[in-house]
């Protein structure tokens, strides 16, 4: 291996560990119970992402020097057997590069933001411990070159995702909404996870390369039938939908909102929203071997666009409105990559993620600007409706108000579709089972037990 190789090996790894070290650092530190200074956390975040930072760009110039488009740096197998291999690898091409940029330089500068806004907040520790675990999160996700790995960082994100929007505890709506919201990424983690089990059936590993090619990105050709490439590829396509709040399961951005606004911009403003895409992006090439998830692909992305756009029309709020604007823009980058405009849905997505991230970061000010405009004016600013519905009759204006503002009706569809029956089916197991501990106990506790299983609250909810 030449010195290139190894420089460039280092380096990675040194991108990789500089935020592995932030959680690790601020992680015990907290489960130790020694209360770190805003002061001492601030510079701990700084010097992690500083880190990551200058290590990343170095890759990058040494790919540039050396004309490599695809550095692999391997951290060993950790499992091995005849038919089943799990390595912990991280590829750096041009796909991954711009992605880990893009999630260092907008982590920074939310967490630069986040260091006034957070100020004396009884959580603030807590707050950039869970940051450092999201940042851990996309960094590995960004640079994984198998399933596992991406599935690991997959998982980080959404954890982190779910425990800020619950940030504030101590009050009912961001807890109910926090689990809500944990609930959706379940589905979406365990449709990656079937995607990792069929990958190792087809492959016999989780390695991207087995499935999509050794060619670089965005040349690689999947080895791959049309039936598996559609039966994964549609698998994919559930995780990431559930990750970015793709229909169906678009319901729960709104809800993400509970959270501080420096984790409303980095998630669902910047990168989290973003992470289903680079997804599919990562496994283009099976779109190409399969027409057919090319065609769903853009319908859903049209569909999506179409969607936000209507339901960010009647929001009120205004992380409310910016989140549902970032979900029309990834639905358009949705479609870019079924017709197969990889470069273009890439440079759209990082565009995309610093306007938005400006965006959320402007907002608390901006509200301010806009009441003293209105002060100064004496009166509320009003806004024309689009041009295509300013022909519509009042009747219609009223119908498509009422589907905007109920979003689709999505939430009562998987609610009373999908929750419920499970909810029944695990209550009434819980009834069998107190009845069996009370028959084997020849008295009728069960029965009394029964009585007093709290409710769940589905109900409400419906």
């Amino acid at each position: 291996m030449s010195d290139l190789n190894i420089a460039m090996s280092w380096l990675g790894g040194l991108a990789i560990a500089a935020p592995l070290a932030l959680v690790l650092f601020l992680g015990i530190a907290s489960l130790l119970d020694r209360r770190l200074t805003e002061s001492a956390t601030t510079k701990a975040i700084r010097a992690a992402i500083g880190i990551g930072l200058l290590a990343c760009l170095g890759v990058l110039v040494l790919m540039l020097i050396s004309g490599k488009r695809h550095v692999v740096v391997v951290l060993g197998r950790w499992v091995e057997t005849e038919d089943f291999h799990v390595t912990v690898k991280f590829v750096f091409d041009r796909l991954s590069v711009p992605f880990a940029l893009l999630s260092f330089v907008l982590s920074g500068t939310i967490a630069s933001f986040a260091e006034r806004y957070m100020h004396r907040e009884a959580g603030y520790n807590r707050f950039f411990v869970l940051y450092a675990v999201f940042l851990l999160g996309m960094i590995v996700a960004s640079l994984s070159g198998t399933i596992e790995t991406l599935f690991l960082g997959w998982e980080l994100v959404g954890l982190s995702s779910a425990l800020l929007v619950a940030f504030y505890q101590e009050r009912l709506g961001p807890a109910r909404n926090g689990l809500w919201i944990w609930s959706v990424y379940r589905v979406s983690d365990a449709a990656l996870l079937l995607a990792a089990v069929v990958l190792h059936h087809m492959t016999g590993r989780g390695d991207f390369h087995r499935l999509l090619g050794e060619a670089a990105w965005p040349e690689g050709q999947a080895s791959a039938t049309g039936t598996e490439a559609f039966v994964v590829g549609l698998l994919l396509l559930i995780a990431a939908a559930g990750k970015s709040g793709l229909i169906p399961f678009c319901g729960w951005l709104p809800r993400a909102m509970e959270g501080p606004t420096p984790s409303s911009a980095v998630f669902y403003g910047a990168l989290s929203v973003h992470l289903g895409a680079f997804l599919l992006l990562r496994v283009s090439p099976l779109i190409d071997c399969s027409p057919a998830l090319g065609a769903v692909l853009v319908v859903l992305g049209l569909a999506t666009a179409g969607l936000a756009y209507l339901i960010g029309r009647v929001q009120t709020d205004i992380k409310a409105i910016l989140s549902f604007a970032s979900l029309s823009q990834v639905g358009v980058i949705v479609a870019e990559i079924g017709l197969g405009f990889r470069y273009l849905a890439l440079v759209h997505l990082l565009g995309h993620a610093c306007l938005r991230t400006l965006q959320f970061i402007r907002a608390p000010s901006l509200l301010h600007d806009y009441h003293g405009l209105e002060n100064a004016l004496g009166k509320h600013l009003t806004h024309a409706p689009p041009p295509f519905l300013r022909w519509a009759k009042p009747d219609t204006l009223a119908r498509i108000y009422r589907f905007a503002f109920e979003r689709a009706y999505l939430d009562s569809f998987l609610l009373t579709c999908f929750v419920l029956p499970f909810v029944r089916v695990f209550r009434r197991c819980d009834e069998l089972e107190r009845a069996w501990t009370g028959w084997l106990q020849g008295n009728r506790s069960g029965a009394e037990d029964e009585s007093k299983t709290p409710s769940l609250g589905m109900e409400e909810v419906t």
